[in-house]
């Protein structure tokens, strides 16, 4: 087992240890092991532990923590937590606390949480610099490069030398995290490239800036959305960018800690979006606010479900007939329902890596479609013999297989289609393209099926 394997047990154990405690009726014994134990942990840890616990025990525990404990552990919580655990606080107390931060872009997300009132209260709180600092990032939408820029930078000037380089850097006693390059401006601001610190090594301290100059990554414009900005980095294996503003002024930075963080979201948006869940959503939240969140999810699944019960009561004569195709109906549904998850959920994550766009879109449509169509004609000549022999009715097996082979087709075809669809609407797919595309198969498939059965069976 390595060392890093070894101290993630470790801290897992005393995270454990630390939960358990907090479910102990409180005395003052029990307070005095909760914060010995706090001690032992990083802030990192300690942000992960509020996350793992029961709303009820996280607002203790966050109320025995100090001023100074608090403001280095808050940048490590997540950012939908910040408004319950200060829900008590006075906004001046709030300011006390987050001025600690010392990320920009941190301190923006936590006020960003906050109601509107008490962040602008915050922001009088603060001092006159960390003010102006922040009100120029909250100007930016937090999904844009804008929102998740810090502005803890240097930058030297294009007119000087490795020499000056290296003493204006000697002047630093710490040099921001992250930082794997100098970023090179104009007298006016104007960004002009970037200056690795490998490059001041090895330079003769003679050699004017512009001479190790690097220019093959363009600045990001702070409008862009952050999704674009994570495809850059993983295009360019960047540690670093500059954001500029439109006159092409360098205003901040936008390093890997960050896009990892952006990556995370979009992970996680797109696996709760399946579920009508969101990000905001709380492992912890109390029921009747997890009971609300979840509730229109559940009612939109209950319209698609009565559209499909309509459908089948179409051919409710047909059923009490054949009996046999009530058994048999789920199975063209679900394997419809598969089919245009397939595509459904390739297309997603085609739209989300940027590499599907108008020129190969009604390729990757065609090739969904064949596709469904061979795996249709496969599973459907199996379904039709298996169909034909357990009842003795080779037209039910022959109804079966026509029915799995026109609903595969589509929902293929739709999965396909619908991401393009609704994003062109502002509909994020991830969350509508599943209850859409099922109601979809659902209708076709009993359609089709029972459909097909009444014109044989008459």
């Amino acid at each position: 087992m390595t060392l890093g394997k070894v101290l993630t047990k470790l801290n897992m154990s005393k995270e454990t240890e630390l939960i358990e405690l907090l479910h102990q009726p409180a005395s003052d014994a029990n307070v005095s092991q909760i914060r010995a134990r706090i001690s032992s942990l990083a802030p990192a840890d300690i942000g992960n532990l509020l996350s793992r616990t029961p709303a009820p025990e996280r607002q203790h525990l966050w109320d025995l923590f100090d001023e100074h404990l608090q403001g280095e552990v808050v940048s490590h919580i997540e950012p939908e937590l910040i408004a319950d655990l200060f829900a008590s606080r006075s906004p001046t107390e709030i300011a006390q606390v987050i001025e600690k931060v010392s990320e920009d872009d941190e301190l923006t997300d936590i006020i960003q949480q906050l109601p509107e009132a008490v962040s602008d209260e915050i922001l009088e709180n603060l001092d006159r610099q960390s003010r102006d600092r922040l009100e120029n990032l909250l100007r930016y939408p937090a999904d844009t490069a804008g929102g998740i820029m810090n502005t803890d930078i240097v930058s030297v000037r294009s007119d000087v030398s490795i020499e000056v380089v290296l003493r204006y850097l000697r002047r630093h006693r710490h040099l921001p995290m992250t930082t794997d390059q100098i970023f090179v401006v104009d007298k006016l601001g104007i960004y002009q490239g970037g200056l690795p610190l490998t490059s001041i090594l090895v330079a003769d301290p003679d050699d004017p800036v512009t001479d190790w100059l690097e220019t093959r990554v363009d600045p990001v414009a702070a409008t862009i959305s952050k999704h674009d900005v994570a495809l850059l980095f993983e295009r360019y294996d960047l540690i670093s960018m500059p954001v500029t503003d439109s006159a092409g002024m360098l205003l901040g930075r936008i390093t890997i800690d960050d896009v990892v963080d952006v990556i995370i979201d979009e992970a996680d948006h797109s696996v709760l979006s399946m579920a009508g869940l969101n990000e905001e959503d709380d492992l912890f939240a109390p029921i009747l606010k997890t009971s609300r969140n979840r509730a229109l999810w559940l009612g939109a699944n209950l319209v698609t479900a009565l559209i499909a019960s309509s459908v089948i009561n179409l051919f409710e004569d047909t059923i009490e007939k054949v009996v046999a195709l009530a058994v048999l109906m789920p199975i063209v549904a679900s394997m419809g329902g598969v089919a245009g998850s397939q595509s459904l959920t390739l297309i997603i994550r085609s739209l989300a890596q940027g590499s599907l766009i108008d020129s190969n879109l009604s390729w990757l449509i065609r090739r969904e479609l064949a596709v469904s169509i061979l795996n249709g004609l496969l599973w459907a000549s199996l379904i039709a013999f298996g169909t034909s022999f357990v009842f003795q009715d080779w037209a039910l097996g022959l109804i079966i297989a026509l029915a799995l082979v026109i609903n595969m087709a589509v929902a293929a075809l739709s999965g396909a289609i619908l991401p393009r669809v609704l994003k062109s609407m502002n509909i994020d797919p991830a969350i509508a393209g599943t209850v859409i595309l099922t109601t979809i198969t659902d209708v076709v498939g009993f359609v089709t099926f029972l459909g097909t059965a009444t014109i044989f069976y008459g």
